[in-house]
């Protein structure tokens, strides 16, 4: 990095901000070495920053609409220095966002320059914006997180339930169980009988997105079901709302629900699909919820049917998780509905064992736990207890994969590194390795 190239700064602001008027005047002035980038939404800014384009900082006014913890990250990931313009009388708490620094509005040109002296690169190429990629943030969690998933009709949802019971009734947890759904189609609201489908999902993302609520007021977004004794964090009320849910500030949302509780026991789809696979950032965002909890969850269990069809379905879903680097051993295989005698069971296992012959760690996946058939739409009906039949397999199969296994680790795997990020030669350096 040499001192002879310029900052080259995206703003964003209000209209007719004094400030926003200072920097543009200075910079057509040349008075200071900053090419000024003005911008009037906060998808300007999000354009700029996909247009593959080097940014020195994004100037951004502090009450200006759009400016959350996606927008900072999107900026930070780009090699962005993000400073926000605020006269302090805003609450946001900008460098726990992921701002690189705070500014009154009443700076000067010799503050400017300082500033970004200190916090942003200079750009000596128009492609390059010299310096290591930001990492992402990534949930430090501290409860277990269950992850139920199924390929579809299978009961995925009703065994979550039977869990979070099941983990409700060990001392372990201290009835500190939290019951989320994040399925695109959510139905624990139908299974629980919510009158109320407000607070949920969307309104505790929400109040991550500028921000984080303190771990005391998250419980003022569940419901508790006092019946089965966890807490119930309701989900999407329309399937298409999955556009409104952020990646980082779902991120932080799921952050703070494993910080508020000690079992998180997650209902999600089994669809895994990103980019890598599909060629298409929409469907990954679109399965942003199930990709988040399966990269974080301590076990994964796997419904299905004791038919033909089910059992495929089953074998498909758990060979996605392979693909999606999830071990075999936090892979627990659950066939709900199973026969009572010992042969069909047997029968079935083998199955199963014989469909996933030849995948890589398929011999280090347990044994399918097997629920029986119970009037469990009564119970949900009448809104009571499962049956201690259904939810005590369920709970022993979790404490075993604890067990057995280490918490996993979302940095294991090898990080993506974007063009550029890595920085490059300047003329001294260069002439220096020679």
């Amino acid at each position: 990095m040499t001192a002879t190239g310029r900052f080259v700064v995206l703003g964003l602001a209000l209209p007719r901000s004094p400030w926003f008027r200072s920097v543009a005047q200075w910079s057509n002035a040349a008075s200071v070495p900053v090419e000024f980038v003005k911008c009037m939404s906060a998808n300007e800014v999000r354009a700029h920053l996909a247009g593959g384009r080097a940014f020195s900082a994004l100037l951004a006014d502090g009450a200006a609409p759009g400016l959350d913890r996606d927008l900072i990250d999107l900026a930070a990931t780009s090699g962005c220095a993000v400073i926000v313009v605020d006269d302090m009388r805003l609450t946001r708490d900008w460098i726990g966002l992921g701002a690189s620094a705070v500014v009154n509005p009443l700076f000067e040109r010799d503050d400017l320059v300082d500033l970004l002296s200190q916090r942003a690169s200079r750009i000596t190429r128009s492609d390059v914006v010299p310096g290591d990629e930001p990492s992402a943030p990534v949930a430090t969690s501290t409860a277990r997180v269950a992850m139920v998933c199924g390929a579809g009709g299978t009961g995925a949802s009703t065994a979550a339930i039977a869990l979070a019971q099941g983990l409700c009734d060990d001392l372990r947890h201290g009835r500190m169980v939290l019951l989320a759904d994040f399925a695109l189609h959510a139905e624990q609201a139908m299974l629980h009988d919510a009158r109320d489908v407000v607070p949920g999902l969307q309104e505790l993302v929400e109040a991550h997105r500028v921000g984080r609520p303190p771990i005391e007021e998250l419980h003022q977004f569940t419901y508790d079901v006092p019946e089965r004794g966890y807490q119930l964090l309701l989900g999407l009320r329309r399937a298409r709302n999955w556009s409104t849910i952020r990646p980082r500030a779902f991120t932080a949302a799921f952050d703070s629900a494993c910080r508020g509780w000690r079992a998180v026991v997650c209902d999600t789809d089994a669809d895994l699909e990103g980019e890598a696979e599909g060629g298409s950032m929409d469907v990954e965002e679109r399965h942003l919820l199930a990709r988040s909890v399966a990269d974080h969850a301590d076990a994964v269990f796997v419904v299905g049917h004791p038919t033909m069809k089910g059992i495929h379905g089953l074998v498909r879903v758990i060979g996605d998780l392979f693909e999606h680097h999830i071990a075999a051993e936090r892979i627990v295989p659950v066939i709900n509905l199973a026969p009572k005698a010992g042969r069909p069971r047997a029968d079935l296992a083998k199955a199963v064992a014989t469909l996933l012959q030849g995948r890589d760690g398929s011999e280090l996946l347990a044994s399918p736990i097997f629920l029986p058939e119970r009037p469990i739409d009564e119970a949900l009906r009448d809104g009571v207890r499962l049956p201690a039949s259904v939810t005590s397999p369920l709970a022993a199969a979790f404490h075993a994969v604890l067990d057995r296994t280490t918490r996993p680790d979302p940095m294991s795997e090898p990080q993506r590194i974007l063009p550029g990020s890595l920085g490059h030669w300047t003329a001294d350096a260069a002439a220096g390795s020679e």
